[in-house]
Protein backbone atom coordinates (compact mmCIF):
# COMPACT_ATOMS: atom_id res chain seq x y z
CA UNK A 1 0.00 0.00 0.00
CA UNK A 2 1.74 2.99 -0.48
CA UNK A 3 2.15 5.74 1.80
CA UNK A 4 4.37 8.94 2.87
CA UNK A 5 6.93 10.11 4.86
CA UNK A 6 5.94 12.41 7.46
CA UNK A 7 7.15 14.95 9.82
CA UNK A 8 6.28 18.26 11.84
CA UNK A 9 7.45 20.18 8.64
CA UNK A 10 6.10 18.11 5.97
CA UNK A 11 5.33 19.28 2.58
CA UNK A 12 2.11 19.34 0.44
CA UNK A 13 2.19 16.27 -2.04
CA UNK A 14 0.55 14.28 -4.54
CA UNK A 15 1.43 11.58 -2.84
CA UNK A 16 0.02 12.78 0.62
CA UNK A 17 -3.05 14.05 -1.37
CA UNK A 18 -3.58 10.11 -2.45
CA UNK A 19 -2.82 9.48 1.13
CA UNK A 20 -5.79 11.09 2.49
CA UNK A 21 -8.22 9.22 -0.01
CA UNK A 22 -7.04 6.25 1.23
CA UNK A 23 -7.37 6.79 4.98
CA UNK A 24 -10.32 9.32 4.77
CA UNK A 25 -13.29 9.48 6.56
CA UNK A 26 -15.46 7.62 3.84
CA UNK A 27 -13.84 4.48 3.69
CA UNK A 28 -15.42 1.67 4.56
CA UNK A 29 -14.34 0.08 7.99
CA UNK A 30 -13.36 -3.84 8.69
CA UNK A 31 -14.34 -5.84 11.95
CA UNK A 32 -12.05 -8.52 12.72
CA UNK A 33 -14.51 -11.27 14.60
CA UNK A 34 -13.52 -13.32 17.50
CA UNK A 35 -14.44 -16.91 18.11
CA UNK A 36 -17.54 -16.17 20.10
CA UNK A 37 -18.91 -17.86 23.49
CA UNK A 38 -22.15 -19.64 23.00
CA UNK A 39 -24.26 -21.65 25.01
CA UNK A 40 -23.77 -24.48 24.36
CA UNK A 41 -20.09 -23.72 24.01
CA UNK A 42 -18.55 -25.67 20.91
CA UNK A 43 -15.77 -27.51 21.00
CA UNK A 44 -14.44 -28.70 17.87
CA UNK A 45 -11.91 -32.40 18.12
CA UNK A 46 -9.24 -32.72 15.20
CA UNK A 47 -8.97 -36.32 13.57
CA UNK A 48 -7.51 -34.90 10.69
CA UNK A 49 -3.73 -35.65 11.71
CA UNK A 50 -3.42 -39.38 12.09
CA UNK A 51 -5.12 -39.15 15.82
CA UNK A 52 -6.07 -42.67 14.85
CA UNK A 53 -2.92 -44.54 13.21
CA UNK A 54 -1.22 -47.43 15.23
CA UNK A 55 -2.79 -48.50 18.53
CA UNK A 56 -3.96 -44.67 19.01
CA UNK A 57 -7.66 -44.33 18.85
CA UNK A 58 -7.89 -40.54 19.98
CA UNK A 59 -11.74 -39.88 18.55
CA UNK A 60 -14.50 -39.54 20.91
CA UNK A 61 -16.65 -41.62 18.30
CA UNK A 62 -16.85 -43.01 14.73
CA UNK A 63 -20.03 -40.94 13.85
CA UNK A 64 -18.02 -38.07 12.26
CA UNK A 65 -18.04 -34.80 12.55
CA UNK A 66 -21.46 -35.39 14.81
CA UNK A 67 -20.69 -37.97 17.32
CA UNK A 68 -24.45 -37.83 18.22
CA UNK A 69 -25.18 -39.85 14.79
CA UNK A 70 -24.23 -42.91 16.79
CA UNK A 71 -25.86 -41.85 20.15
CA UNK A 72 -27.76 -38.61 20.57
CA UNK A 73 -28.50 -39.50 24.40
CA UNK A 74 -25.14 -40.98 25.82
CA UNK A 75 -24.80 -41.87 29.22
CA UNK A 76 -21.87 -43.74 29.05
CA UNK A 77 -18.55 -43.54 27.34
CA UNK A 78 -19.05 -46.92 25.36
CA UNK A 79 -21.85 -45.09 23.73
CA UNK A 80 -19.86 -43.83 21.68
CA UNK A 81 -16.49 -45.28 20.22
CA UNK A 82 -13.68 -43.85 20.43
CA UNK A 83 -10.82 -44.20 23.49
CA UNK A 84 -11.57 -40.54 24.21
CA UNK A 85 -15.32 -41.09 24.17
CA UNK A 86 -15.28 -40.53 27.79
CA UNK A 87 -14.61 -37.12 27.42
CA UNK A 88 -16.74 -36.37 25.00
CA UNK A 89 -19.71 -37.88 26.66
CA UNK A 90 -18.71 -35.81 29.93
CA UNK A 91 -19.25 -32.82 28.28
CA UNK A 92 -22.33 -33.77 26.08
CA UNK A 93 -24.12 -35.40 29.26
CA UNK A 94 -23.82 -31.22 30.70
CA UNK A 95 -26.52 -30.10 28.12
CA UNK A 96 -23.57 -27.36 27.92
CA UNK A 97 -21.36 -28.38 25.35
CA UNK A 98 -21.94 -28.92 21.23
CA UNK A 99 -19.26 -31.33 19.66
CA UNK A 100 -17.87 -32.11 16.44
CA UNK A 101 -14.93 -33.54 15.11
CA UNK A 102 -12.86 -32.88 11.62
CA UNK A 103 -12.96 -36.33 9.90
CA UNK A 104 -9.56 -37.98 8.68
CA UNK A 105 -8.76 -36.13 5.27
CA UNK A 106 -9.98 -32.54 6.53
CA UNK A 107 -7.90 -29.65 6.51
CA UNK A 108 -8.19 -26.97 9.55
CA UNK A 109 -9.40 -23.74 8.50
CA UNK A 110 -10.08 -20.63 9.68
CA UNK A 111 -12.51 -17.85 8.02
CA UNK A 112 -14.31 -20.25 5.55
CA UNK A 113 -17.48 -21.28 4.82
CA UNK A 114 -16.94 -25.03 6.05
CA UNK A 115 -18.90 -26.63 8.73
CA UNK A 116 -15.70 -27.78 10.60
CA UNK A 117 -14.42 -24.18 10.09
CA UNK A 118 -12.29 -22.77 13.26
CA UNK A 119 -14.51 -19.86 13.07
CA UNK A 120 -17.59 -21.83 14.34
CA UNK A 121 -16.09 -23.24 17.34
CA UNK A 122 -14.74 -22.02 20.73
CA UNK A 123 -11.98 -24.19 21.49
CA UNK A 124 -10.18 -26.49 19.12
CA UNK A 125 -8.74 -29.78 20.67
CA UNK A 126 -5.62 -31.60 19.20
CA UNK A 127 -5.45 -34.66 20.96
CA UNK A 128 -1.53 -36.15 20.03
CA UNK A 129 -1.58 -35.20 16.30
CA UNK A 130 1.00 -36.76 14.09
CA UNK A 131 1.30 -34.76 11.31
CA UNK A 132 2.44 -31.75 10.69
CA UNK A 133 0.05 -28.73 9.56
CA UNK A 134 0.60 -27.11 6.66
CA UNK A 135 1.62 -23.45 6.62
CA UNK A 136 -2.53 -22.60 5.93
CA UNK A 137 -3.43 -24.30 8.82
CA UNK A 138 -0.77 -23.32 11.18
CA UNK A 139 -2.08 -19.69 10.16
CA UNK A 140 -5.75 -20.90 10.51
CA UNK A 141 -4.96 -22.33 14.06
CA UNK A 142 -2.68 -19.37 15.06
CA UNK A 143 -5.46 -16.48 14.13
CA UNK A 144 -8.01 -18.65 15.47
CA UNK A 145 -6.00 -18.19 18.89
CA UNK A 146 -5.38 -14.64 19.04
CA UNK A 147 -8.65 -13.74 18.01
CA UNK A 148 -10.37 -15.09 21.32
CA UNK A 149 -9.83 -19.28 20.53
CA UNK A 150 -9.37 -22.05 23.02
CA UNK A 151 -6.57 -24.50 22.06
CA UNK A 152 -6.06 -28.04 23.77
CA UNK A 153 -2.71 -29.32 22.89
CA UNK A 154 -2.15 -33.67 23.98
CA UNK A 155 1.31 -34.61 23.31
CA UNK A 156 2.93 -37.86 23.54
CA UNK A 157 6.79 -38.79 24.45
CA UNK A 158 9.23 -38.48 21.58
CA UNK A 159 9.12 -40.97 19.25
CA UNK A 160 5.68 -41.79 19.06
CA UNK A 161 5.26 -41.47 15.23
CA UNK A 162 2.25 -43.67 15.35
CA UNK A 163 1.98 -43.43 11.73
CA UNK A 164 5.43 -44.06 10.29
CA UNK A 165 5.75 -40.28 8.59
CA UNK A 166 8.93 -38.81 10.41
CA UNK A 167 6.84 -36.57 12.99
CA UNK A 168 5.78 -37.30 16.29
CA UNK A 169 3.59 -35.11 18.42
CA UNK A 170 6.59 -33.42 20.48
CA UNK A 171 7.48 -32.44 16.87
CA UNK A 172 3.98 -31.69 15.24
CA UNK A 173 3.04 -28.88 18.17
CA UNK A 174 6.80 -27.58 18.71
CA UNK A 175 6.34 -27.13 14.74
CA UNK A 176 2.86 -25.22 14.97
CA UNK A 177 4.79 -22.86 17.52
CA UNK A 178 8.13 -22.13 16.19
CA UNK A 179 7.21 -22.38 12.42
CA UNK A 180 3.94 -20.15 11.91
CA UNK A 181 3.28 -16.91 9.95
CA UNK A 182 1.36 -15.39 12.89
CA UNK A 183 4.45 -15.52 15.66
CA UNK A 184 6.90 -17.94 15.62
CA UNK A 185 8.61 -16.47 18.90
CA UNK A 186 7.41 -18.66 21.53
CA UNK A 187 3.95 -17.11 21.49
CA UNK A 188 2.59 -19.51 24.11
CA UNK A 189 5.42 -19.34 26.09
CA UNK A 190 6.70 -22.91 26.26
CA UNK A 191 8.14 -25.68 24.34
CA UNK A 192 7.74 -29.01 24.64
CA UNK A 193 10.60 -31.42 25.38
CA UNK A 194 12.20 -33.95 23.40
CA UNK A 195 11.76 -36.67 26.67
CA UNK A 196 10.28 -40.00 27.03
CA UNK A 197 9.32 -40.13 30.93
CA UNK A 198 8.05 -43.65 31.62
CA UNK A 199 6.09 -43.80 34.79
CA UNK A 200 5.72 -40.95 36.75
CA UNK A 201 2.48 -39.46 38.77
CA UNK A 202 2.77 -35.52 38.75
CA UNK A 203 1.27 -33.28 40.96
CA UNK A 204 -0.87 -30.13 40.58
CA UNK A 205 0.49 -26.98 42.33
CA UNK A 206 -1.16 -25.72 45.65
CA UNK A 207 -3.70 -23.24 43.95
CA UNK A 208 -7.42 -22.29 45.59
CA UNK A 209 -8.42 -19.90 42.49
CA UNK A 210 -6.96 -21.44 39.31
CA UNK A 211 -10.05 -22.21 37.51
CA UNK A 212 -8.46 -25.66 35.80
CA UNK A 213 -7.07 -26.96 39.11
CA UNK A 214 -10.41 -25.20 40.84
CA UNK A 215 -13.28 -25.91 37.95
CA UNK A 216 -17.05 -27.14 37.89
CA UNK A 217 -16.05 -30.94 37.60
CA UNK A 218 -14.07 -31.29 40.54
CA UNK A 219 -10.39 -30.68 41.92
CA UNK A 220 -7.56 -31.42 40.47
CA UNK A 221 -4.39 -33.33 42.79
CA UNK A 222 -2.39 -35.27 39.95
CA UNK A 223 -2.38 -36.74 36.88
CA UNK A 224 -0.31 -39.21 35.42
CA UNK A 225 2.38 -40.06 32.95
CA UNK A 226 2.59 -43.45 31.52
CA UNK A 227 5.03 -42.71 28.27
CA UNK A 228 4.87 -38.88 27.88
CA UNK A 229 6.93 -35.64 28.28
CA UNK A 230 6.85 -32.59 29.56
CA UNK A 231 7.63 -28.79 28.37
CA UNK A 232 9.98 -25.81 29.19
CA UNK A 233 8.65 -22.82 29.80
CA UNK A 234 9.80 -18.98 29.55
CA UNK A 235 7.86 -16.30 30.85
CA UNK A 236 10.27 -14.11 29.23
CA UNK A 237 8.45 -14.85 25.88
CA UNK A 238 4.75 -14.75 27.16
CA UNK A 239 4.19 -13.82 30.92
CA UNK A 240 0.92 -16.14 31.23
CA UNK A 241 2.32 -19.22 30.94
CA UNK A 242 1.59 -21.28 34.15
CA UNK A 243 3.10 -24.82 34.90
CA UNK A 244 -0.37 -26.60 36.81
CA UNK A 245 1.48 -29.90 37.32
CA UNK A 246 4.71 -30.95 37.73
CA UNK A 247 7.10 -34.33 37.35
CA UNK A 248 8.44 -35.14 41.15
CA UNK A 249 11.35 -32.77 41.89
CA UNK A 250 10.50 -30.21 39.26
CA UNK A 251 8.97 -26.67 39.49
CA UNK A 252 8.87 -23.08 37.85
CA UNK A 253 10.60 -23.66 34.50
CA UNK A 254 11.06 -27.00 33.91
CA UNK A 255 9.09 -30.12 34.22
CA UNK A 256 5.75 -28.89 33.76
CA UNK A 257 3.58 -31.44 32.79
CA UNK A 258 0.80 -29.65 32.45
CA UNK A 259 0.51 -25.96 31.45
CA UNK A 260 -1.78 -22.76 30.68
CA UNK A 261 -1.06 -19.84 28.69
CA UNK A 262 -2.84 -17.25 26.27
CA UNK A 263 -2.34 -15.60 23.48
CA UNK A 264 -3.96 -12.25 21.47
CA UNK A 265 -7.21 -12.84 22.70
CA UNK A 266 -7.38 -16.66 23.24
CA UNK A 267 -6.05 -19.24 25.88
CA UNK A 268 -4.02 -22.44 25.46
CA UNK A 269 -3.64 -25.54 27.66
CA UNK A 270 -0.78 -28.30 27.77
CA UNK A 271 -0.95 -31.87 28.31
CA UNK A 272 2.64 -34.01 28.28
CA UNK A 273 0.63 -37.37 27.71
CA UNK A 274 -2.18 -38.90 25.79
CA UNK A 275 -2.43 -41.64 28.63
CA UNK A 276 -4.38 -39.67 30.97
CA UNK A 277 -7.17 -38.99 28.40
CA UNK A 278 -7.40 -42.59 26.76
CA UNK A 279 -10.93 -44.23 28.77
CA UNK A 280 -9.50 -47.86 27.51
CA UNK A 281 -12.33 -48.27 25.42
CA UNK A 282 -12.63 -48.17 21.67
CA UNK A 283 -12.28 -49.37 18.03
CA UNK A 284 -11.37 -53.05 17.86
CA UNK A 285 -7.51 -53.92 17.14
CA UNK A 286 -6.33 -51.06 19.09
CA UNK A 287 -3.87 -51.47 22.69
CA UNK A 288 -5.06 -48.74 24.81
CA UNK A 289 -5.03 -48.21 28.44
CA UNK A 290 -7.50 -46.71 30.94
CA UNK A 291 -6.33 -43.64 32.51
CA UNK A 292 -9.04 -41.59 32.46
CA UNK A 293 -10.22 -43.72 35.46
CA UNK A 294 -6.52 -44.16 36.71
CA UNK A 295 -6.99 -43.29 40.59
CA UNK A 296 -3.57 -42.03 40.26
CA UNK A 297 -4.66 -39.43 38.97
CA UNK A 298 -8.10 -36.77 38.78
CA UNK A 299 -7.58 -36.91 34.81
CA UNK A 300 -11.40 -36.46 34.30
CA UNK A 301 -11.59 -33.33 36.34
CA UNK A 302 -8.33 -32.02 34.57
CA UNK A 303 -9.77 -32.59 31.33
CA UNK A 304 -13.09 -31.53 31.58
CA UNK A 305 -11.85 -28.04 33.99
CA UNK A 306 -9.15 -27.04 31.19
CA UNK A 307 -11.84 -28.01 28.42
CA UNK A 308 -14.31 -25.33 30.64
CA UNK A 309 -12.05 -22.74 30.71
CA UNK A 310 -10.52 -22.70 27.38
CA UNK A 311 -14.30 -22.33 26.19
CA UNK A 312 -14.09 -19.38 28.03
CA UNK A 313 -17.43 -21.00 30.64
CA UNK A 314 -14.85 -20.41 33.77
CA UNK A 315 -13.43 -17.62 35.48
CA UNK A 316 -9.65 -16.93 33.88
CA UNK A 317 -8.52 -16.32 37.72
CA UNK A 318 -8.21 -12.72 37.88
CA UNK A 319 -11.53 -12.30 38.63
CA UNK A 320 -13.02 -12.89 42.10
CA UNK A 321 -16.25 -14.16 40.47
CA UNK A 322 -18.67 -11.41 41.53
CA UNK A 323 -21.28 -8.75 40.26
CA UNK A 324 -19.91 -6.42 38.02
CA UNK A 325 -21.36 -3.13 37.10
CA UNK A 326 -21.11 -2.89 32.67
CA UNK A 327 -18.96 0.54 32.05
CA UNK A 328 -16.20 1.67 29.49
CA UNK A 329 -13.02 2.16 31.73
CA UNK A 330 -10.93 4.42 29.83
CA UNK A 331 -10.56 8.05 29.83
CA UNK A 332 -10.46 10.00 26.75
CA UNK A 333 -11.35 7.06 24.52
CA UNK A 334 -11.82 8.78 21.26
CA UNK A 335 -8.96 11.19 21.78
CA UNK A 336 -11.40 14.25 20.95
CA UNK A 337 -9.66 15.54 24.28
CA UNK A 338 -6.28 15.84 23.38
CA UNK A 339 -3.80 14.39 25.31
CA UNK A 340 -6.39 13.79 28.26
CA UNK A 341 -5.67 10.90 30.65
CA UNK A 342 -3.60 9.46 27.76
CA UNK A 343 0.79 9.53 28.39
CA UNK A 344 2.06 9.90 24.91
CA UNK A 345 5.17 10.90 22.69
CA UNK A 346 4.77 14.47 21.66
CA UNK A 347 2.74 14.25 18.94
CA UNK A 348 1.39 11.33 19.00
CA UNK A 349 -2.24 12.52 19.72
CA UNK A 350 -3.47 15.15 16.93
CA UNK A 351 -5.47 16.41 14.40
CA UNK A 352 -2.71 16.17 11.57
CA UNK A 353 -4.85 15.72 8.21
CA UNK A 354 -1.66 13.56 6.69
CA UNK A 355 -3.68 10.88 8.21
CA UNK A 356 -7.72 10.75 8.83
CA UNK A 357 -9.16 9.96 12.48
CA UNK A 358 -11.96 6.87 12.54
CA UNK A 359 -14.31 9.36 14.05
CA UNK A 360 -14.55 12.66 15.31
CA UNK A 361 -11.07 14.97 14.39
CA UNK A 362 -8.40 13.31 16.71
CA UNK A 363 -6.63 9.73 16.83
CA UNK A 364 -3.51 8.53 17.91
CA UNK A 365 -0.92 8.77 14.85
CA UNK A 366 2.56 6.85 16.55
CA UNK A 367 5.26 6.74 14.16
CA UNK A 368 5.18 7.42 10.05
CA UNK A 369 8.49 9.79 10.11
CA UNK A 370 10.59 7.24 8.04
CA UNK A 371 13.41 7.32 10.00
CA UNK A 372 14.58 4.75 13.53
CA UNK A 373 11.70 6.13 15.84
CA UNK A 374 9.94 4.93 18.47
CA UNK A 375 6.24 6.67 19.94
CA UNK A 376 4.79 5.24 23.08
CA UNK A 377 0.67 5.57 23.58
CA UNK A 378 -0.59 4.46 27.41
CA UNK A 379 -3.00 4.60 30.12
CA UNK A 380 -3.71 3.14 33.77
CA UNK A 381 -6.96 1.93 34.41
CA UNK A 382 -8.34 -0.42 37.50
CA UNK A 383 -10.47 -3.63 36.40
CA UNK A 384 -12.84 -4.07 39.18
CA UNK A 385 -12.88 -7.81 40.71
CA UNK A 386 -15.94 -10.56 39.10
CA UNK A 387 -15.24 -8.47 35.74
CA UNK A 388 -15.10 -10.23 32.30
CA UNK A 389 -13.04 -7.31 30.56
CA UNK A 390 -12.40 -6.68 26.62
CA UNK A 391 -9.62 -4.24 25.29
CA UNK A 392 -10.99 -2.81 21.92
CA UNK A 393 -9.90 -0.15 19.68
CA UNK A 394 -9.43 0.66 16.11
CA UNK A 395 -6.27 0.27 14.21
CA UNK A 396 -5.12 1.70 10.40
CA UNK A 397 -1.69 0.90 9.09
CA UNK A 398 -0.62 2.96 6.31
CA UNK A 399 2.81 2.11 5.04
CA UNK A 400 5.24 2.55 2.39
CA UNK A 401 7.00 -0.84 2.19
CA UNK A 402 6.74 -2.73 -0.76
CA UNK A 403 7.95 -6.21 0.93
CA UNK A 404 5.31 -8.91 1.57
CA UNK A 405 7.88 -10.72 3.75
CA UNK A 406 9.47 -8.63 6.50
CA UNK A 407 8.18 -6.52 9.30
CA UNK A 408 10.57 -3.58 9.21
CA UNK A 409 8.28 -1.64 11.67
CA UNK A 410 6.58 -3.14 14.46
CA UNK A 411 3.52 -1.72 16.94
CA UNK A 412 3.24 -3.76 19.86
CA UNK A 413 0.09 -3.65 22.55
CA UNK A 414 1.02 -4.60 26.20
CA UNK A 415 -0.49 -4.77 29.35
CA UNK A 416 1.86 -4.04 32.24
CA UNK A 417 1.56 -4.02 35.88
CA UNK A 418 1.47 -0.61 38.13
CA UNK A 419 5.73 -1.33 38.36
CA UNK A 420 5.92 -1.60 34.34
CA UNK A 421 6.41 -5.12 33.90
CA UNK A 422 5.32 -6.69 30.48
CA UNK A 423 2.47 -8.75 31.82
CA UNK A 424 1.45 -10.28 28.21
CA UNK A 425 1.91 -8.58 24.75
CA UNK A 426 -1.59 -8.99 23.06
CA UNK A 427 -0.43 -8.55 19.19
CA UNK A 428 1.84 -7.61 17.09
CA UNK A 429 1.52 -5.32 14.21
CA UNK A 430 3.66 -4.31 11.24
CA UNK A 431 4.17 -3.07 7.91
CA UNK A 432 2.71 -6.23 6.72
CA UNK A 433 -0.98 -5.65 8.11
CA UNK A 434 -1.48 -2.50 6.09
CA UNK A 435 -4.66 -2.08 4.59
CA UNK A 436 -7.46 0.49 3.69
CA UNK A 437 -9.36 1.67 6.37
CA UNK A 438 -9.68 0.66 10.36
CA UNK A 439 -9.77 -2.70 11.48
CA UNK A 440 -11.23 -3.52 15.02
CA UNK A 441 -8.94 -5.47 17.32
CA UNK A 442 -10.21 -7.05 20.35
CA UNK A 443 -8.59 -9.02 23.72
CA UNK A 444 -9.45 -10.34 27.06
CA UNK A 445 -8.59 -8.97 29.75
CA UNK A 446 -10.41 -11.12 32.54
CA UNK A 447 -7.64 -12.71 33.76
CA UNK A 448 -6.24 -8.60 34.97
CA UNK A 449 -9.85 -8.09 36.78
CA UNK A 450 -9.51 -7.05 40.51
CA UNK A 451 -5.64 -5.32 39.20
CA UNK A 452 -4.65 -1.61 38.06
CA UNK A 453 -2.64 -1.86 34.65
CA UNK A 454 -1.47 -0.27 32.14
CA UNK A 455 -2.34 -0.73 28.44
CA UNK A 456 0.70 0.48 26.25
CA UNK A 457 1.32 0.66 22.38
CA UNK A 458 4.75 0.76 21.74
CA UNK A 459 5.65 1.67 17.60
CA UNK A 460 9.12 1.01 16.72
CA UNK A 461 10.21 2.70 12.91
CA UNK A 462 13.65 1.15 12.03
CA UNK A 463 13.49 1.90 8.29
CA UNK A 464 14.20 4.23 5.95
CA UNK A 465 9.86 3.94 4.35
CA UNK A 466 7.20 5.40 6.29
CA UNK A 467 5.00 3.09 8.39
CA UNK A 468 2.12 5.12 10.40
CA UNK A 469 0.33 3.20 12.95
CA UNK A 470 -3.14 5.32 13.30
CA UNK A 471 -5.18 4.27 16.37
CA UNK A 472 -8.56 5.43 17.04
CA UNK A 473 -12.25 4.48 19.03
CA UNK A 474 -10.81 2.86 22.16
CA UNK A 475 -12.41 1.03 24.63
CA UNK A 476 -12.06 -1.12 28.10
CA UNK A 477 -15.33 -2.52 28.42
CA UNK A 478 -16.32 -5.00 31.76
CA UNK A 479 -19.28 -6.77 32.56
Amino acid sequence: MLGFRRSRHRLPTALAAFGLLLTGAAVQTATATPAAAATPHRILFDNSKAETAGNADWIIGTSQPDPLGQDSTPSAETDWTGAISAWGVALQKTGNYSLKTLPSGGTITYGTTAATDLQNFDTFVLPEPNVLLSTAEKTAVMKFVQNGGGLFLVSDHTGADRNNDGEDAVEVINDLMSNNSVDSTNPFGFTVDTLNVGTENPRAISSTTDPVLNGSFGKVTGSIIRSGTTATLSPTANSAVKGLLYRSGYSGNTGAFFATSTFGSGRVAFWGDSSPIDDGTGQSGNTLYDGWNDTAGTNAALALNATEWLAGTSDSGGGGGGTCTAAQLLANPGFESGSSSWTATSGVITTDSGQAARTGSYKAWLNGYGAAHTDTLSQSVTIPSGCAATLSFYLHVDTAETTTSTAYDTLKAQVLNSSGTVLATLATYSNLNAATGYTQRSFNLAGYAGQTVTVKFTGIEGSTLQTSFVIDDTALNVS
